[in-house]
């Protein structure tokens, strides 16, 4: 029997080719929009899809387009401070995960003062805004634009901090597949085998339920399908509108029923060596697989037919054997990187990665109880 379960998304949510044009109908008066983007999707024109719907309503607006990959904890702050200044009334986030999560940390010390890292934790902030929050995806793959979760870079001590609350989750969320179509295939890429992590560790987290297993199976499905289609034409219409269908459907599962082990350690992969997320998650996905396959062996045969039907006569470690293989085929096929080595990984940085990962909220749900010297092996195996 399943346990008992609660299913909530705050977040109202438009999908669809030309969807921009919601910006039309907003439920809120906007007098100054504060806008979030990063320098790729401003130098893109992207943001004139946006902006020029604002001036047709006569909403002024200011562009804060400083925010880097895996943002700061300083970007967050120092976007906080410049919205406080421009007196805007309304956060317009533009872009893939770290745009959205810069937005969300400024509305969060707008509406609750003080620094971004006082937040860092499970539901510390005491009061949701009153700011509206939209959030306009460019890429396909972090989920960003639905749910509770932002993270951020601390490189002062080298660890990315998460910090999780209702609070967070934007009002709306314009999911425009025609505002992806100009991202780069490396970007494609990475954000698109994120999203199939998200749907693969949601599937066999411990809070897993009915209502996120069936989000979680159809992206990953789906990304099996269309993600080498959207690296390589990025001007593919339908792989890119069905990525962008993938990544939201992800999105929405983890916000339930959250991420494991891979994410974990990601995160702290990111964090000591500067790693990009997708391409860590990449990285790591497959043999985490293999590491929490033993768990949940029904749940990871399960997850084989995402890739193939499966094959009955099959024993069930064959199928699990496909399923790897499958996986790691996925990501060697979009060009993502496969060892630690590749990605400038120093071999002594390991113990410290393993050692952080245990630390991960993450970690609490993976269907296996992973032990620091567990990921440390596990470390060297992809060294």
């Amino acid at each position: 029997m399943y346990p008992s379960f609660e299913f909530h998304l705050p977040t109202k949510i438009h999908f669809g080719y030309n969807t921009i044009k919601q910006l039309d109908h907003l439920p809120f008066e906007i007098k100054r929009a504060f806008i979030v983007t990063d320098q790729g999707v401003l130098n893109s024109g992207l943001v004139e899809n946006v902006t020029n719907i604002l001036k047709d309503h006569q909403i002024s607006y200011v562009i804060y387009s400083e925010v880097e990959p895996d943002p700061s904890v300083e970007t967050v702050d120092k976007a906080a401070q410049m919205f406080q200044r421009e007196e805007a009334d309304a956060l317009i986030a533009i872009g893939g995960g770290s745009p959205i999560d810069t937005a969300k940390g400024v509305r969060v010390i707008a509406g609750n003062g003080g620094s971004i890292r006082d937040y860092a934790g499970v539901n510390l902030i005491k009061q949701k805004s009153n700011i509206p929050l939209i959030a306009i995806p460019t890429t396909s793959g972090t989920g960003s634009e639905v749910t509770i979760f932002a993270v951020f870079s601390d490189w002062e001590e080298n660890r990315k901090v998460t910090v999780t609350s209702p609070f967070l989750a934007p009002d709306i969320s314009i999911v425009d597949p025609k505002m992806t179509m100009t991202a780069p295939p490396a970007i494609t890429a990475a954000s698109g085998f994120d999203a199939f992590a998200h749907g693969a560790e949601t599937f066999v987290s411990r809070a897993s339920q009915p209502a996120s297993d069936v989000l979680a199976f159809s992206a990953m499905s789906t990304v099996s399908k269309y993600l080498r289609r959207a690296v390589y034409n990025g001007e593919d219409v339908e792989a890119r509108i069905k990525m962008a269908e993938a990544s939201l459907l992800a999105g929405m599962a983890f916000n339930q029923s959250y991420l494991g082990l891979t994410h974990a350690i990601g995160s702290a992969l990111s964090g000591h060596a500067h790693v990009s997320h997708g391409v860590a998650i990449g990285l790591l996905l497959p043999g985490v697989i293999r590491y929490n396959s033993i768990s949940r062996m029904d749940k990871h045969i399960e997850m084989a037919g995402a890739f193939r039907e499966i094959d009955r006569s099959l024993s069930d470690w064959e199928i699990i054997d496909q399923l790897i293989e499958d996986v790691s085929r996925l990501r060697d096929d979009i060009g993502l990187p496969q060892r630690l080595q590749q990605v400038g990984v120093k071999e002594d940085q390991l113990k410290m990665i393993a050692a952080d990962s245990v630390k991960s909220g993450m970690w609490k749900f993976n269907p296996r109880q992973a032990s620091e010297e567990e990921i440390l092996e596990l470390l060297k195996e992809l060294y």
